[in-house]
């Protein structure tokens, strides 16, 4: 956002230079990128009419003119412009003129005396080019200052604004900022309507009083052809960024630089019927005032009986455009909901100062104002007649008090504010605040959307106080010791207990190739990404199985022959109902078992070397033999706690490591990340001083029976006599029968208060072998 100084200073003038401006708007959170001079440093021009003109005697390119510049004689002065001509109003730089890049002195071109010199724009440091001498106004006074003229000691201020401050978009809304900051009065711009003397009106329909509740339209006829933009309107659009056009279009673009609220106008000749705020139709098109022909989708339009004239709150369209041969226009002020417009210039890539302030908010009360102001200007300047302004909609929702707690304030700043000092900063930002017992009702104005709670009413205090102000003070807390229970293992402690094991962590992206997900997941139907980075990276990883063997990959082409990994982080698999983002924690072995050493003879990482890692974090895991497409038929284990499956432990399939050209295949497993943290917690007991009592039980079972399944079930009968049960052989051979196999554990019995007699040792086995009868069909092997 670009602002003149010297039309800022129209509305609000403090008593402090350029540079205290922008230092005070910048500390209130308005930032002042950089401060620009409107034009280069000259003295001396004046403004100079040209008398008479008449051919050089010694050049046939010269001219000798006569100027009046004001004060005596008109000077002679020779020009070689092609454009001079008696009559003209143009710049005349005088003896001892400083120009940016020269001084004039009297001298004499080709034996022609020469007073003076006539200035062109680019001479005069207004422009980069130009083909001739700078045409003045006709009103221009004989002698007045270019300078002053062009109000060329005035300074442009760049500023940075956040979304949040959609009311600094304009001119007023800076005025008003600047007399909150600085206390000074601030002057509003007065406006008037013109009384109607047309009975012309256009009908308006909205037919989406969701997205534009209120809209304002105004019809004027009779515009003068070619009639010409002021000067200072145009020197204002051209220090603000934008190129003056004609008449109507620099008018709106004036009013919305001025209040903020973007206007539009519409060849009345061209608009069939009346106005009507829709929605697109599937299919429509509109050629748009840049030439560029888009498709409108759903956008909200601006259409007349027939077809669309613009999108609303972005851009006209070419076909009602405004021109200099306009002499009818129907003028267009509107509120248009943020929410509807924001985005809709990108999405047809296009750069919109209307839709720029319009997505970010325009205060609702604006609407009348703005184009009352506009026919205004219109009006003064190209004449014409106007009509009656049409006014469709509602009136603006009121908006609701916030309440601010003086206790609240003082607590969230760290220091003491004035509740006078407070209520002041409040009336200057136009809150209106009502006292209470402890603070105040505040009312945000209208053109303040950012303004939604408490904290942001302190943080208005606080830069209106002025964040210098506010006293470095060190943050003060109460420290207390958090809850924390031995049964739930800590994921820093989890990471530090994977790295104490020898693995290294790992991160790797969620977005992962679909080629994994068929070849390493469970889930047939991932979730695909709609606009991906790259094709490699298309859907969202359901399990951390890809990106370990990738990372293995990596590292074996590095000649890392020993790879110990692993990687915690959250996967994406769709439930009955919703999608489900559960962490996990994946790991991978691949190479020796042990660095390489003297002590130990080289062996490569096997199945049980891993599920020996998973069992020191829990010994309540229990491994079932299972199948994963990603892992070997016959070494694949589905990992079990408390009866429920929370993970996978197994070799990688043969195939996948002829495909990944794996020279051998590496141990991988996966768990759910809140079963693994669960902690097994020992339980103290006191400690028997009766002797242990040891016996072996060695039974037979059919061989597809795993032993883990037999002592789980013990467990569950287990009188409290017995504290150890533990299975120390199998076998299967010679004396037992084929399909069978034995089992042999070994018992230890203990009682806290007395010795265990045999007869009572006796009956604990006799239970034992009862039970296992009766559950598995197990004979006691003799």
């Amino acid at each position: 956002m670009r602002v003149s100084e010297n039309w800022l200073r129209e509305y609000v003038n403090p008593d402090i230079g350029t540079a205290a401006l922008a230092h005070a708007l910048t500390m209130a959170g308005v930032e002042v990128e950089a401060i620009e001079t409107a034009g280069e440093e000259f003295s001396g021009v004046v403004a100079g009419k040209v008398v008479s003109v008449s051919r050089h005697p010694n050049a046939d390119r010269l001219s000798v003119c006569r100027v009046e510049v004001g004060s005596g004689e008109p000077l002679q002065i020779v020009c070689g412009a092609p454009n001079v001509e008696a009559g003209m109003m143009v710049p005349c730089a005088l003896v001892g003129a400083r120009l940016p890049k020269l001084v004039i002195g009297l001298g004499k071109l080709r034996g022609i005396e020469s007073q003076g010199m006539l200035c062109s724009a680019k001479e005069l440091g207004l422009k980069d080019t130009s083909e001739g001498l700078l045409s003045l106004p006709e009103d221009a006074i004989p002698g007045e200052d270019i300078r002053r003229l062009y109000d060329l000691d005035d300074h442009i201020l760049v500023l940075k604004l956040t979304p949040n401050r959609s009311d600094c978009l304009g001119i007023e809304g800076i005025a008003r900022e600047v007399a909150a900051i600085t206390g000074v009065s601030f002057r509003p711009l007065p406006i008037t309507a013109k009384k109607a003397d047309l009975a012309d009106v256009l009908p308006v329909r909205l037919e989406e009083p969701v997205y534009c509740p209120r809209y304002y339209g105004q019809v004027i006829r009779g515009i003068k052809l070619l009639a010409e933009t002021p000067l200072w309107i145009r020197r204002r659009l051209e220090r603000c960024g934008m190129r003056p056009k004609n008449l109507v279009v620099d008018v709106t673009n004036y009013v919305m630089l001025e209040l903020g609220q973007p206007l539009h106008a519409f060849d009345l000749s061209r608009v069939r019927g009346g106005i009507v705020v829709r929605q697109a139709v599937p299919g429509e098109q509109l050629t748009l005032l840049d030439g560029q022909v888009v498709a409108l989708d759903d956008a909200l339009v601006i259409a007349d009986y027939e077809h669309p004239l613009a999108i609303a709150g972005v851009m006209g369209g070419l076909d009602s455009a405004v021109s200099e041969k306009t002499q009818d226009v129907f003028l267009e002020s509107a509120w248009f909901s943020p929410e509807k417009i924001a985005g809709r210039a990108r999405m047809f890539n296009l750069v919109s100062e209307a839709a720029y302030r319009f997505e970010r908010g325009v205060d609702p009360a604006l609407a009348h104002r703005a184009l009352d102001r506009a026919a205004h200007l219109i009006l003064q300047y190209g004449g014409g007649s106007c009509g009656p302004v049409t006014m469709v909609g509602k009136p603006p929702v009121l908006r609701q008090p916030l309440l601010m707690r003086l206790a609240r304030l003082h607590r969230m700043l760290g220091m003491d504010i004035a509740a006078d000092e407070v209520n002041g900063i409040f009336t200057r930002l136009g809150f209106d605040p009502k006292a209470t017992e402890d603070g105040w009702w505040v009312t945000p104005p209208g053109f303040r959307f950012d303004l939604s709670n408490e904290a942001d009413l302190v943080e208005e205090v606080a830069r209106l106080f002025g964040y210098d102000r506010i006293e470095p003070r060190m943050p003060m807390g109460r420290f207390g010791m958090l809850p924390s229970t031995e049964s739930v293992i800590p994921v820093s402690q989890l990471h530090s207990w994977f790295v104490a094991r020898d693995y290294q962590e790992i991160i790797t992206y969620s977005f992962v190739d679909a080629a994994w997900e068929h070849t390493f997941g469970r889930d047939s139907t991932p979730l695909k990404l709609k606009n991906p980075i790259s094709s490699q990276m298309s859907v969202m990883r359901s399990t951390l199985f890809g990106g370990l063997v990738d990372c293995l990959r990596s590292n074996l082409n590095y000649k890392q022959e020993r790879v110990r990994i692993f990687e915690v982080g959250r996967v994406f698999v769709q439930g009955e109902k919703e999608l489900e983002q559960p962490m996990r924690i994946g790991g991978l072995c691949y190479g020796d078992a042990l660095p390489q050493q003297w002590a130990s003879t080289a062996r490569k990482t096997d199945f049980f070397d891993v599920k020996a890692d998973i069992e020191k974090l829990n010994p309540l895991f229990r491994f079932v033999s299972d199948r994963h497409p990603a892992l070997h038929p016959t070494q694949t284990a589905r990992i079990e706690l408390n009866g429920m499956a929370v993970g996978w432990l197994g070799v990688l399939h043969p195939k996948w490591c002829q495909q990944y050209e794996l020279t051998h295949a590496p141990v991988l497993f996966e768990m759910d990340l809140q079963s693994v943290r669960v902690h097994f917690v020992p339980r103290a007991r006191p400690l028997s001083k009766q002797p242990l009592v040891r016996r072996d039980l060695a039974i037979i079972v059919d061989v597809g029976l795993s032993w883990q399944e037999v002592l789980d079930e013990i467990h569950t009968m287990l009188p409290e006599q017995v504290v150890e049960i533990s299975l120390f052989d199998e076998y299967r051979g010679k004396g037992i029968d084929t399909g069978k196999k034995s089992l042999a554990f070994k018992v230890m019995m203990q009682d806290t208060q007395k010795t265990l007699t045999d007869s009572e040792v006796d009956g604990i086995m006799l239970g034992l072998t009862g039970f296992l009868a009766k559950r598995f069909g197990a004979v006691l092997r003799a």
